[in-house]
C-alpha cells in the first residue's frame, strides 16, 4: 500500500530518493499519547514496501503533554539506513516494514542527545524548560499578586 504523496517530504539517502511523512490525523489513541510518534517512508520512484518508523515519544499534538521531538532529516536518514540493514526491501512490493527506535538509537541517529519538547497551551517548550521559553507567551498573573502595571482593586 502506497502512502499519500500530499504532505510528504523528499529525502535522498545514499543516492536513492525517498519520500517521508508524519500522518496529519492521529488516531484517537495516538492523540491521547497512548501510542508513539510514527512516520512513514517509501521510495519516491516506483514505490515498493513502506517503512513505518516508531519513535520513543508522543505526537506533538498529544493532549496529555507527553514529550515529543521535531523529526529532522538526519533522523529520517538514520532510520532508513537502519531499516535497510535489517532487511527492508524498499524497491520491492511487500508488507509494511516496521522499525521501532529505542531511546539510545534515537541519540545515535541524531548524533546528539534528543532535544525533547513538551506541548504547552499554544506552543512547545524544551523539556525541563518553563514559561520563559515560550516567546509568544503572556504571563498569567495569580489572583493573589496583582500585575505591577495596575493598581490593586479595593475589596
Amino acid at each position: 500500500m502506497a502512502m499519500p504523496k500530499k504532505g510528504s517530504r523528499p529525502i535522498t539517502v545514499d543516492g536513492i530518493a525517498f519520500r517521508w511523512r508524519v500522518s496529519h490525523r492521529p488516531t484517537y489513541s495516538a492523540d491521547k499519547s497512548w501510542s508513539p510518534l510514527t512516520f512513514a517512508v517509501e521510495r519516491a520512484e516506483g514505490p515498493g514496501s513502506v517503512l513505518v518508523v516508531s519513535l520513543p515519544c508522543a505526537r506533538p499534538d498529544n493532549w496529555s503533554g507527553e514529550r515529543t521531538i521535531a523529526i529532522r532529516p538526519v533522523l529520517v536518514a538514520g532510520c532508513i539506513r537502519r531499516a535497510l540493514e535489517q532487511g527492508w526491501k524498499s524497491g520491492r512490493p511487500g508488507p509494511t516494514f516496521t522499525l521501532t527506535v529505542t531511546e539510545d538509537e534515537l541519540a545515535s541517529f541524531l548524533g546528539e542527545a534528543p532535544q525533547y519538547l513538551i506541548p504547552f497551551l499554544w506552543g512547545m517548550i524544551p523539556e525541563g524548560g518553563g514559561i520563559k521559553d515560550l516567546p509568544r507567551c503572556t504571563q498569567i498573573w495569580s489572583r493573589d499578586t496583582p500585575p505591577t502595571d495596575q493598581a490593586p482593586s479595593d475589596p
